[in-house]
């Protein structure tokens, strides 16, 4: 008898919804305010690149990582990539002095064609968004569509949620710290760094 998938967890929350999505941007920062840690570490990690820098955000929400990146990497392009179109209005408000230099794409990465014509990139980063795939099983796929955007000497830098003690308990939506690590050796990438780990959240590089 085959086997039967497990089913995706549904979402609590439909950011799709102006209220939602601006309810979302209102409390993000007060419920884990070292999330500005982790946008300073993807800065690292991007600074360390020789030029300006190119950059698509997966799941880039109202543009908190996005204005964090511009700001600090003045030379530095970022492509934002969100399904939901309020999301990008926050983002677009946000973003307006910096407009020039961020590009928004209304696309969904738990679609297959999500990546289609985006071209390539220096970097490929996400914050809090893997997870929305909503189930665990989708990451090494999507880690798997990342790839070929990346340019030779590329990194993909992924931050989310992990299942632990100190960390979220659904472990069919949120992966351990060792799964997040395993789900990007299996989509090619050979080289994966923990970069930081807090509060529930670990960064890895992966290259």
């Amino acid at each position: 008898m085959p086997k039967t998938q497990p089913l995706d967890v549904p979402s609590p929350i439909d950011l799709t919804l102006p209220e939602a999505a601006a309810e979302w941007e209102r409390t993000a920062m007060e419920k884990r305010p070292w999330r500005v840690e982790f946008f300073e570490y993807f800065f690292f990690e991007i600074a360390k690149f020789p030029g300006a820098a190119s950059i698509l955000e997966l799941g880039s929400g109202p543009g908190f990582l996005a204005d964090h990146l511009l700001s600090r990497l003045p030379l530095a392009s970022i492509t934002l990539l969100d399904f939901s179109p309020p999301m990008h209005a926050l983002a677009k408000a946000r973003l307006a002095s910096l407009g020039s230099r961020a590009t928004f794409v209304l696309g969904d990465f738990k679609t297959s064609n999500w990546s289609v014509g985006l071209g390539a990139f220096d970097f490929v980063v996400t914050n809090q968004a893997v997870h929305e795939l909503r189930h665990k099983r989708h990451a090494s796929t999507l880690h798997q569509q990342v790839k070929p955007l990346l340019r030779g000497t590329g990194s993909y830098l992924v931050c989310d949620h992990y299942v632990g003690e100190d960390g979220m308990r659904n472990d069919q939506l949120y992966m351990s710290v060792a799964e997040q690590r395993q789900a990007l050796l299996a989509a090619g990438f050979p080289n994966v760094v923990e970069v930081k780990r807090k509060g529930g959240l670990v960064l890895h590089s992966a290259a």
